[in-house]
């Protein structure tokens, strides 16, 4: 998976292309892990071009999700297709996270 990572607003806006399986979601981690060791707490997920999230995914959203919101911030997910908006439903996930159709609505709602 390729991750790259922008600010606009205040606000850390990273691009997932490619699948968040095992490999994809040890990246994903480590990456939020870099921006949040530098303060930042308020972050978009732009995840048009993921096709794929497993469990371990899901985890590591799950984890920055609470973190984020501990320290006042937020993890908006953005252009979530419906493959993978599917899976958000079937965990529950679509009750914990606020999905917007761009990632300007997105940052936006900061």
């Amino acid at each position: 998976m390729d991750i790259t990572q922008r600010e606009e607003k205040g606000v850390v806006v990273f691009s997932l292309n490619g699948r968040i399986d095992n490999d994809g979601a040890t990246k994903m981690e480590q990456t939020l892990q870099s921006a949040a060791e530098a303060g930042k707490s308020k972050m978009v997920l732009d995840l048009s071009t993921v096709q794929y999230i497993n469990s371990a995914g899901l985890r590591v959203l799950a984890e920055f999700l609470t973190f984020n919101r501990e320290k006042g911030g937020e993890l908006y997910l953005s252009a979530v297709n419906s493959r993978v908006k599917r899976v958000f439903q079937i965990v529950g996930f679509d009750n914990f996270f606020r999905m917007f159709d761009s990632t300007a609505d997105a940052v936006n709602a900061f």
